[in-house]
């Protein structure tokens, strides 16, 4: 079929999309990317550059590539700007990865309660440090995510309006906030 590539400050990803007859041109592709940079007077990461496959049902999975006559590893998931993609298609790396960030900053958010911060100061690190986490890449992971890991998430929101309005249910406190349920987001 074809390749594309996308580009994002100094990331560049290139992608191909194969019937199962056609053979992959990713390696011509690569060593068409890696000139274009040299030419630019700029280098080409290998340690960076990684290989991801998404397929399930390839009898016979392309030529690994190689970058400047150097094997490029194959994955299984990557960090792409913030999200984690993995080539099943499903979201546990990235959930977990919004899981563990947040309950840091919930554990932050705690301090600050501790320390004798107002409601009006821990629910703004919230909205700057704490909600963007978990809305980052909604658009493109929310309709994938399963029952558990939304309630997942959303309880982590419960559980940061929890410190913040301690007197309150979680719907008074979404209100009190001026934020919507994760899931309706």
């Amino acid at each position: 079929m074809g390749w594309l590539t996308h580009k994002f400050v100094d990331d560049t990803t290139m992608t191909e999309i194969l019937d199962k007859s056609v053979v992959s041109r990713m390696q011509i592709f690569i060593d068409a990317h890696v000139q274009q940079a040299t030419d630019a007077g700029m280098n080409v990461n290998g340690h960076k550059t990684k290989e991801m496959l998404f397929s399930s049902i390839l009898k016979d999975p392309p030529l690994p590539v190689s970058l400047s006559g150097t094997p490029v590893e194959r994955v299984t998931t990557f960090k792409l700007i913030g999200v984690h993609v993995a080539n099943d298609m499903k979201w546990l790396q990235h959930v977990d990865a919004i899981l563990s960030t947040v309950s840091s900053k919930l554990y932050f958010l705690h301090q600050l309660k501790r320390s004798g911060t107002g409601p009006e100061d821990m629910l703004y690190f919230y909205v700057v440090a704490i909600r963007p986490v978990l809305q980052y890449a909604c658009p493109v992971r929310h309709s994938g995510l399963t029952a558990a890991q939304t309630k997942a998430l959303e309880s982590l929101q419960h559980r940061a309006l929890k410190i913040i309005f301690r007197d309150n249910d979680y719907l008074t406190a979404l209100i009190f906030a001026s934020v919507d349920m994760l899931e309706t987001r």
